[in-house]
């Protein structure tokens, strides 16, 4: 769980949440986030000021001011993204899939109630239908409300937000997709999400919704090489036993103190030389490519 702690020894064992702040205020200079990273090894960034917070039944929000990597949206005590570099995530997780199809015009978000997967998405002018469906309304509402950044995103016509559990929405739904887009928790056993990233979800909830020559991109958590081995391989080796074309990738996010990991899948029941699945032309980045951060540092 992520901890605030203060150079007079107060802290709030407890992770971010709304009642313990109020005695934070007079030490916000000296005031640290701290995160478990794994047993022994804690992650841990100074803030500047705490500049909001709420709670969903299902967990805490908070948007934090830090001053390494500017405001940090953490949920559950779990950092989620990074003013000045959540770039790398969202970019790495929207445009390779967009540059190897040749014309995106249906996309379902698995989660993303952050918005900034849409955002990314929604630069690609091929896109005519943006499907985000995450379960928590409290985490949409509070990132509408408070990540700027995001709000042109969540006005545009093209997006329809649904609140539901992924998995229930593509299973009693009928429509086809050209892109799916897992952007959910890692998958912990035992927590919310972790049926989404089975063999089971991935063959008989997915696939059919894919129409030929569709992808499917999810996150695949800590990719280091230490952390690899926790989700990220496995997603991949999981995702190898439904579909034939499975390409695993990773990029460094400093926020993150790691190097993460995505897995992109191409839907075809047909052969493809290699060649053109691993090269598409960057001639297909959006119009507003200028903007883009990461991909114009591949270029």
């Amino acid at each position: 769980m992520g901890d605030i702690s203060c150079s007079n020894g107060i802290s709030n064992g407890n992770g971010v949440n709304g009642k313990s702040h109020s005695s934070l205020n007079g030490y916000r200079k000296s005031c640290w986030y701290e995160e478990e990273i794994e047993e022994n090894l804690r992650w841990c960034f100074a803030l500047n000021s705490i500049l909001h917070t709420g709670a969903s039944r299902y967990q805490d929000i908070a948007l934090l001011d830090t001053k390494p990597f500017g405001k940090a949206l953490v949920i559950d005590g779990k950092l989620q993204s990074a003013e000045v570099d959540e770039f790398i995530y969202h970019e790495s997780l929207v445009h390779p899939a967009f540059l190897h199809h040749s014309s995106p015009k249906t996309v379902f978000i698995m989660g993303g109630g952050e918005g900034s997967t849409a955002r990314e998405i929604l630069r690609h002018k091929t896109v005519e239908k943006v499907v985000m469906c995450d379960i928590d309304e409290e985490v949409v509402n509070f990132c509408k409300a408070y990540l700027v950044v995001n709000r042109e995103a969540f006005c545009d016509p093209r997006l329809e937000v649904i609140i539901n559990d992924a998995r229930a929405e593509l299973e009693i739904g009928k429509e086809c997709y050209d892109v799916i887009i897992g952007d959910l928790a890692d998958p912990i056993e035992g927590g919310p999400c972790y049926k989404l990233y089975t063999k089971s979800f991935y063959e008989h909830t997915v696939k059919p919704r894919l129409n030929q020559g569709g992808i499917f991109i999810t996150q695949a958590g800590p990719a280091g090489i230490f952390s690899h081995t926790e989700v990220f391989s496995c997603i991949y080796n999981t995702l190898r036993q439904v579909f034939k074309y499975v390409v695993p990738y990773s990029a460094h996010i400093p926020s993150y103190a790691d190097t993460w990991g995505w897995v992109m899948v191409l839907y075809l029941t047909h052969s493809l030389s290699v060649l053109k699945t691993i090269n598409p032309p960057l001639s297909r980045l959006p119009k507003r490519s200028s903007s883009l951060m990461m991909i114009t540092l591949i270029k």
